[in-house]
């Protein structure tokens, strides 16, 4: 083998798995380093639980974070015939045979040895029985070395291996006559000429019985590297009911795909004290070198910053592209894209951590009507929108209504604020800041009141402003009533 070939081999039984993903990214930024081609395979052959629709789920979340596979995707399902060629000539070269021991029959000799305070594997009852095709239901096992250690230098866990008789002739062959995964991802890696097998250490057990097939077919092993697996913030492992676990989950929460192939890829490995990576930055950093032994820990808050470093960064197109089903979905409409709107998304860059919180910030900007009696404005409204703000808002539309439109900036926003709060006692400029905000945005919360007014525009600020001083006059007059 003289390319690097990596491979990623899901099952389609479901979404894309945190775990999973970070398998695969793992496989594609090591064969993307090294010049190597990364193959993507799709092992269903739990005919029961795979579908199609999980394996679209599959692909389209490696597509999303952006894994481009160089071939494939292949499947194992498709395979069989090969897969029954290879257990045929084990059999034939005399490295497997058949065996007619039943289930109940295994099961009792297991509890016997048990009880006897042994160990059980397999006791070779058909080893050497030499049973033919015709010898009825049977299953067909491997026949392996009885003594000795099959082991291999595991490029994250150094030295590795187990007894080969704490191992057994397992089963390759249902009676059914389907290949046993164990077979047919050996047969499918030495095929694909595979090179270098990146899994979760929850595989390390498998490896000694799968180096054993290996050997029988006169094959060289690839490399192995068994990557620590993921857990939750308390140090559990991941967990569907406790812990989002599916990047469709992440991807609808409002992460960035940089952000989580960033954060996923820090799980378990490390550059020194770098903690944000571009895509490129992977490829040019990533190495087995760097990944340790001791478990991943999910770290949501984590998750989060490094999400909020990539929206700071990100381009104006990409968050355009992705803010807009988030966008849709807080205003019931995709905004124009135009000046006003990366204006909203400049501003919203350091404030927000997530696409749905930056689209949540933004609509307040973005939204074409104030509705001041409304439920959701209710609590703002009482509070910030009292008869005694009434001469501020109404010193501040007045002089609003003469200012200068090369004027509505900052600066001079800023100016006219000032004088406004001097010519009445030198109030405080919150005092007249927080009732113009909810007048403008319906809400409390916003960028800086001059930059959230610079965003929305004179030609939306000046007629709120107008209702909210019509609002305040009504409710100053119900005031007075009700006290006389």
């Amino acid at each position: 083998m003289s390319q690097l070939r990596t491979r990623f081999a899901p099952s389609p039984t479901g979404f894309l798995h945190l775990g999973s993903a970070r398998t695969a990214l793992f496989n594609w930024a090591y064969a993307r380093h090294h010049g190597g081609v990364f193959l993507l395979r799709i092992e269903d052959t739990d005919r029961e639980r795979s579908t199609a629709e999980s394996e679209a789920a599959v692909l389209e979340g490696m597509r999303w974070l952006g894994l481009d596979w160089d071939e494939g995707p292949f499947r194992q399902s498709e395979r069989a015939d090969r897969h029954a060629e290879v257990i045929e000539r084990l059999l034939s070269d005399g490295n497997a045979y058949r065996c007619v021991c039943t289930k109940d029959e295994l099961e009792t000799r297991k509890q016997a040895t048990l009880a006897a305070g042994g160990k059980w594997t397999y006791d070779g009852k058909c080893r050497d029985a030499g049973h033919e095709p015709d010898c009825g239901e049977h299953t067909v096992r491997l026949r392996l070395q009885s003594e000795g250690v099959i082991g291999w230098d595991d490029l994250v866990f150094g030295p590795s291996g187990q007894d080969a008789s704490e191992i057994g002739d397992k089963i390759i062959r249902r009676s059914d006559g389907g290949a046993l995964f164990h077979l047919a991802v050996v047969v499918d890696d030495i095929d694909m000429e595979i090179s270098h097998v990146i899994r979760g250490a929850d595989h390390h057990p498998n490896t000694p019985f799968q180096i054993a097939i290996y050997e029988a077919l006169g094959a060289t092993p690839p490399a192995f590297a068994h990557v620590p697996l993921i857990v939750g913030p308390s140090g559990k492992k991941l967990s569907k009911r406790r812990d989002p676990v599916s990047i469709e989950e992440y991807r609808d929460k409002g992460l960035l795909p940089d952000g989580l192939r960033n954060w996923l890829i820090r799980l378990g490995w490390s550059h020194g004290d770098d903690e944000i990576f571009s895509r490129e930055e992977i490829v040019e950093k990533f190495d087995l070198d760097g990944v340790g032994r001791a478990s991943g820990q999910a770290d949501p808050d984590k998750l989060l910053w490094v999400n909020q470093q990539h929206l700071k960064t990100a381009s104006m197109d990409v968050l355009i592209e992705a803010l807009a089903p988030h966008l849709e979905q807080q205003l019931g409409h995709v905004p124009a894209q135009d000046e006003r709107l990366t204006m909203v998304i400049d501003l919203m860059r350091d404030r927000a951590k997530t696409l749905v919180e930056m689209a949540e910030l933004a609509s307040i900007l973005l939204r074409e009507e104030v509705d001041l009696g409304s439920e959701a404005a209710a609590k703002a409204v009482k509070k910030h929108l009292k008869p005694a703000a009434l001469p501020l808002v109404q010193a501040l539309y007045a002089a609003l209504e003469k200012l200068d439109p090369s004027q509505w900036t900052e600066a001079g926003l800023e100016t006219l604020f000032e004088e406004v709060a001097a010519a009445n006692g030198d109030v405080k400029l919150g005092k007249i800041a927080q009732p113009v905000r909810v007048a403008v945005t319906g809400g409390p919360v916003s960028p800086g009141i001059y930059e959230t007014m610079i965003a929305i525009g004179p030609a939306r600020c000046m007629p709120r402003l107008a209702d909210a001083l019509e609002f305040m006059r009504k409710r100053a007059a119900d005031a007075a009533a009700g006290n006389s």
